[in-house]
């Protein structure tokens, strides 16, 4: 029993781990720019199909992970400059309409260009083994996952408080027409904005492509889980992400695994099994229910 807690905490973990990452540059766009970018997840998409198919190519998933990040970023560039940057003064219905659209694009076009089946990412070799936590033997990997996303936090935290980017971004979310007036430039403050939040997006979905199917529309369900991260955490505020992400994940993950084995105590298995997961789910809006009749703003406001 110690093994299973054990091993579903460490999940939980690491499925928090990569949604701070998705959640993050989500919040960025959100709170310094006041967009709604639902096709934020297609780029977690994006991001595995790409890695997939250049690890397919060479057989190297680091040269995949290489590839898929700049390819990232200067297709986000592309999109902010053609699409994004003629939506910013429009109101967020527009928003909502015009991403939806390019989530329906996304899907149909990997599928046209890499077919309707689920793409292969193997796992880098040196981490395709278990390690023994313990009398726990637990996926290497998913502890790289772990270690990978903490470095980026690490670096998002400094990034955010310690340079001057990060000082511009910080303005931003708070007062964007004072940093308008300071003679900022907002277009290529937006464009870094928006690009390397999808950079974060695609990270996430090049390290969980070997755990998940590389598939269309891999991103939209963790889309949805990112944005009950923003309103969480509070939005534009990169320390809520973080905490937000923390709870989803452990909320998420723990009710999953353990929920369907303290139901199948006093219910039927095959009852506990269908109930459990669907119980899990809910707690996950339950939670963001309390916290919003709490604090309306979230957890970490950006805006004071």
């Amino acid at each position: 029993m110690f093994n299973l807690i054990l091993e579903q905490v460490l999940n939980s973990l690491q499925f928090g781990v990569m949604l701070f990452l998705i959640a993050s540059g989500l919040t960025l766009v959100f709170g310094v720019m006041n967009f709604v970018n639902l096709a934020h997840g297609s780029f977690f998409m994006i991001g595995a199909y790409l890695a997939a198919a250049v690890a397919g190519l060479t057989g190297s998933f680091w040269l995949g992970l290489a590839v898929a990040l700049p390819a990232s970023a200067l297709l986000g560039m592309l999109l902010e400059w053609l699409v994004f940057r003629r939506l910013y003064r429009r109101d967020h219905m527009t928003h909502v309409l015009a991403t939806f659209a390019l989530i329906l694009i996304c899907n149909d076009g990997v599928r046209m260009i890499w077919g309707p089946q689920p793409l292969p990412l193997n796992m880098p070799p040196a981490f395709a083994g278990p390690v023994m936590l313990g009398s726990l033997p637990y996926s290497s990997y998913r502890l790289l996952v772990m270690a990978v996303g903490m470095v980026v936090a690490l670096g998002l935290y400094l990034l955010i408080n310690r340079t001057r980017i990060g000082m511009w971004v910080r303005a931003g979310a708070n007062n964007l027409e004072m940093v308008t007036a300071m003679g900022i430039n907002i277009r290529l403050l937006f464009m870094l904005v928006f690009s390397f939040g999808l950079v974060l997006a695609a990270l996430a979905g090049t390290m969980l492509g070997p755990l998940v199917a590389v598939q269309a529309g891999m991103g939209d369900d963790v889309l949805i889980l990112a944005f009950v991260v923003v309103v969480i955490g509070g939005i534009g505020s990169i320390p809520g992400a973080a905490v937000g992400a923390l709870i989803v994940g452990t909320v998420d993950t723990l009710g999953r695994g353990l929920l369907p084995a303290l139901f199948s105590l006093f219910l039927a298995p095959d009852a506990a099994a269908s109930i459990g997961p669907a119980l899990g789910s809910m707690i996950i809006y339950l939670v963001m229910i309390a916290v919003l009749f709490w604090r309306p703003s979230g957890l970490f406001p950006a805006r004071t």
